[in-house]
């Protein structure tokens, strides 16, 4: 993702979104609103460097965020620069809020007039979001649902239940039911995961088998989408309140 961005800014923003989604999908809203300055440092390096044609070495702050932020949109309009509008206004625009809310709520300061919630979380996060999905886009000149598919493929949740290793992912508990374990790990990774790999980390008897029984069932039940056409799965918010109400809330 974003090969094109140097490794100095191109892993700390996927490291700064992935602090971000994490804590957001763990219901952690205080650190999750406390990211979003940092990430909003990184993505003013991107679109800063590649409006000016050169890339800094690593991300930086500007002394002033918002200044920074105008300065950009004064910059010549350019048809032949891709994503030149979401470049120079949409995304300038953007930073400048979720900066703000990180910098004058609840969170980055003691005694802050607002206290961390769930509504400024969300903000911070689904704005994050976008952003991201712009840059891929512009990067990789992809369609906005492609760009959103990538992004959504960086957003884990951490289970200690659930090891890693390489493209194998594996459910700690042997016991458990195959079908309790393919929602887990769907729940792990909120984004698109195919069928064949969810059928091969449970380890179901046969594919076949693991379509009928358990995919297409849960698909019924509205507690994943399942796209039989590309094989892939996704977790309904149905499928999350099952996992974090029954699977898990049974374990503790």
């Amino acid at each position: 993702m974003l090969k094109a961005v140097p490794d100095g800014l191109r892993v700390p923003l996927i490291t700064s979104y992935r602090e971000i989604s994490a804590n957001y999908v763990e219901h952690r809203w205080e650190p999750a609103e406390l990211n979003g300055g940092k990430f909003c440092e990184i993505v003013y390096s991107i679109v800063q460097g590649q409006l000016s044609g050169t890339f800094p070495s690593a991300p930086s702050k500007p002394a002033r965020m918002v200044d920074a932020c105008r300065a950009l949109e004064q910059i010549p309009r350019d048809l032949n620069r891709t994503g030149d509008q979401s470049l120079r206004i949409l995304i300038p625009r953007v930073l400048p809020i979720l900066y703000e809310i990180r910098n004058n709520r609840g969170v980055g300061h003691v005694g802050g007039d607002v206290n961390p919630n769930f509504l400024d979380a969300t903000a911070v996060y689904g704005m994050a979001s976008w952003v991201l999905a712009e840059l891929v886009r512009i990067f990789h000149g992809v369609s906005t649902e492609h760009a959103q598919d990538a992004v959504d493929a960086l957003i884990e949740r951490k289970h200690p239940i659930i090891w890693e290793l390489g493209d194998v992912r594996r459910v700690l508990d042997p016991k458990m039911e195959k079908k309790d374990q393919a929602l887990l790990l769907l729940h792990q990774r909120p984004g698109w995961v195919q069928d064949s790999d969810l059928f091969r980390w449970v380890e179901y008897s046969t594919l076949t088998n693991f379509r009928r029984v358990v995919l297409k069932p849960f698909h019924a039940k509205r507690l994943i989408e399942y796209d039989t056409k590309s094989h892939r799965v996704q977790i309904s918010p149905l499928g999350v309140q099952k996992v974090e109400r029954e699977i898990l809330k049974s374990r503790a």
